[in-house]
């Protein structure tokens, strides 16, 4: 069966009613027969119908033993990180969303686990960094925002040898354009609020692990925090998640379209793309990717955030937004937006330069969007009219 008829049939008919669209179960409790006898229901933070549909399709897309659903993508990766104890270290790709650098030196770093960020683009460095305390590898591949490619089956085999859980954060891919689990991964990570609800709609975030053992652990994180979806988000994301493949198809035909565009432009310096032949790695994106997704970055050879700042604030179609996976095109700023609380010095060393510009593409006609990025562009070569005030 192919992806897109496997995705649209994991979703269930109500058994009950013959509904075709999924319920929304909008209770917190549910009559039991006798003490402990029920229909597989008690409480509402502990299981509810319309999140156990969606748990069980995410489980099912990504190959996994389990799923679960969380208030948002922030959540499920505490939940995650709640496995750790106090003197586990975290090997973390360095080239990291500005949210994870925060949660892991603000928080658990106070609890005493310690982070250490690798280039793991090169898979030599993460054998090379490991100590035996290192009790979780935890990757993204592609990374926010400058898409760097690891190869998850080399690393998976690495996490393996040395007992080391290997968590990775498929939110860009999807298991649609990436399957981790089936690569060697233990649990898989979404914010489920970006490409699976697809609508800028939604707050959510999903798990996926390989194991009964892991799913214990997760379940009781999940139940004992709190932290759950509610039932109208699930139906949300479960809606969005029925329409994935046809906008993942349009958003990474577009993406590629405008990178390969960006890549001739004389203002732009780097453009960073897994599509593009010339992107480091890219041939491991084609081993392990079936296609490139729908997030684009690039610079400027005039690299200062001022010129980054005046692109963003002049185009038209790409909305200037702190969020990506949508069916609009957004664009942001990551040094100035979802990156600006990690300090300079790191940002440089992970390869974040001041005047990238991060792309959320979206299923617009490609055209339209590139000629929107042209006249943001030709624009540096126009006097400023105003003063452009930069917020640190």
């Amino acid at each position: 069966m192919k992806p897109s008829t496997q995705l649209i049939h994991s979703i269930p008919v109500d058994e009950l009613t013959g509904a075709i669209s999924v319920p929304i179960y909008q209770t917190s409790t549910f009559v039991q027969e006798s003490p402990g006898i029920n229909k597989g229901f008690e409480f509402s933070r502990a299981n509810n119908p319309t999140r156990k549909v969606l748990e069980d399709l995410i489980c099912n897309l990504e190959d996994g033993y389990a799923g679960f659903a969380f208030a948002s993508g922030m959540s499920a990766i505490d939940a995650v990180l709640k496995l750790l104890k106090t003197g586990d270290e975290i090997m973390a790709v360095e080239d990291t969303y500005g949210g994870i650098f925060s949660i892991f030196n603000s928080m658990f770093e106070r609890f005493g686990i310690k982070v250490n960020f690798v280039d793991m683009s090169d898979t030599d460095k993460v054998l090379e960094k490991i100590t035996p305390k290192t009790k979780i590898i935890w990757l993204e591949s592609p990374t926010n925002p400058t898409l760097k490619i690891s190869d998850i089956k080399s690393i998976s085999k690495i996490a393996k040898q040395h007992n080391i859980l290997l968590v990775v954060d498929n939110t860009f891919s999807t298991p649609l354009l990436q399957k981790p689990i089936p690569l060697g991964a233990d649990v898989v990570i979404h914010s489920a609020s970006k490409y699976l609800a697809g609508h800028t709609d939604v707050i959510a975030g999903l798990v996926v692990v390989n194991s009964k053992t892991l799913a214990d652990q997760l379940k009781f994180n999940q139940n004992i925090s709190g932290s759950i979806l509610s039932p109208f988000e699930a139906w949300l994301t479960i809606r969005g998640i029925e329409t994935l493949s046809l906008r993942l198809e349009k958003q990474c035909a577009n993406a590629l379209a405008i990178a390969s565009w960006l890549a001739e432009h004389p203002a732009v310096d780097k453009v960073f793309y897994p599509g593009l032949a010339t992107h480091k790695n890219h041939h491991i994106a084609r081993k392990q990717q079936k296609g490139y997704g729908g997030m684009v970055s690039f610079s400027l050879k005039e690299d200062q955030i001022k010129n980054a700042i005046r692109i963003v604030n002049t185009t038209k179609l790409f909305k200037l937004a702190e969020s990506f996976g949508g069916v609009k095109s957004m664009l942001n700023h990551p040094v100035t937006m979802t990156h600006r609380n990690i300090p300079e010095e790191f940002r440089k060393k992970a390869g974040l330069q001041e005047s990238c510009i991060r792309l959320s593409v979206g299923i617009e006609d490609s055209e339209d969007l590139i000629n929107d990025l042209k006249q943001a562009l030709d624009k540096l070569n126009q006097p400023i009219g105003k003063q452009i005030t930069v917020l640190q």
